[in-house]
């Protein structure tokens, strides 16, 4: 049976296009994952942003003369839909051999075209090479569970692997490298870096490291799989507050970067190495 998804752009051959062409954006439902989560509308347990790094814009100034940029996307988690991967590559390659009057003009115009598409409204930052790299990768303050010794068997997703330890209540920033997860369209593996920050009775750092490796080859979204994160440590953990940030290493020219929270409005992690 054909994956109702296999008409996107992501499931097929797909011609590049090299002139500015919004049509190539195509949105994904949000619901269609989140009522598999038995989430309500009204209730979500989260809010947060999806923040995506490009790194392959280009386009023409008004003499001809090609210009590059890096861009940040920043798209509510509250929008109807998420923009899928492929589409948003094949129409940020389109501005290639567009000319634009400046930087802020190719800024408006990406605004108003993935809010369309979105369904709500995107916020767009373009940054030249050098003010991109000058930010740099911050330090992680965090506790990091990847040098946990122990034996691992389960590669299938098993939410039931979380659990929390003896302990009084604290505040705590967990991370991993060790995230990985398969594409619902191609099948193909993704990677990121996972930050859990919370506060209530100590989550089992094995616990957590097994859940995470249980996801191997789970299939869906990296938006998906977050909320899926999130919504098992929140079952299963109990803890009074809980943010999860996924930074995802790029395909395509592209990095998708998660965050989903009950208590905070901005992530705390920046861009790691491997991004």
């Amino acid at each position: 049976m054909a994956s109702p998804l296999s008409d996107t752009p992501l499931g097929r051959k797909t011609d590049y296009v090299d002139t500015y062409t919004p049509a190539l954006l195509c949105p994904v439902p949000r619901w269609d994952a989140r009522e598999d989560l038995e989430l309500v509308p009204d209730e979500m347990p989260f809010h947060g942003v999806d923040i995506w790094h490009a790194y392959e814009i280009s386009w023409l100034d008004e003499r001809g003369k090609p210009m590059v940029a890096v861009g940040q996307l920043r798209v509510p988690c509250h929008t109807a839909n998420l923009i899928e991967s492929k589409s948003l590559k094949l129409y940020l390659n389109s501005f290639a051999n567009t000319a634009f009057a400046n930087r802020q003009a190719v800024a408006h115009a990406m605004e108003n075209d993935l809010s369309e598409c979105a369904g709500g409204a995107v916020d767009v930052r373009l940054q030249t090479i050098d003010e991109a790299a000058r930010e740099g990768f911050p330090e992680i303050h965090a506790t990091s569970v990847d040098r946990i010794e122990l034996d691992i068997n389960q590669y299938e997703y098993d939410p039931a692997l979380l659990r929390v330890d003896q302990g009084a209540p604290l505040n705590e920033t967990l991370y991993s490298h060790l995230l990985r997860s398969r594409c619902p369209v191609t099948g193909q593996p993704d990677w990121a870096t996972v930050f859990v920050r919370y506060s209530g009775e100590p989550i089992s750092h094995a616990g957590f490291l097994r859940y995470l490796v249980s996801l191997r080859n789970h299939q869906g979204f990296h938006e998906q799989v977050i909320e899926r994160i999130f919504v098992d440590i929140k079952q299963q953990c109990r803890p009074r507050h809980l943010s999860v940030f996924g930074r995802f290493t790029r395909r395509g020219g592209l990095d998708i970067n998660p965050f989903r929270s009950d208590f905070e409005d901005q992530p705390v992690a920046g861009r790691v190495s491997r991004q």
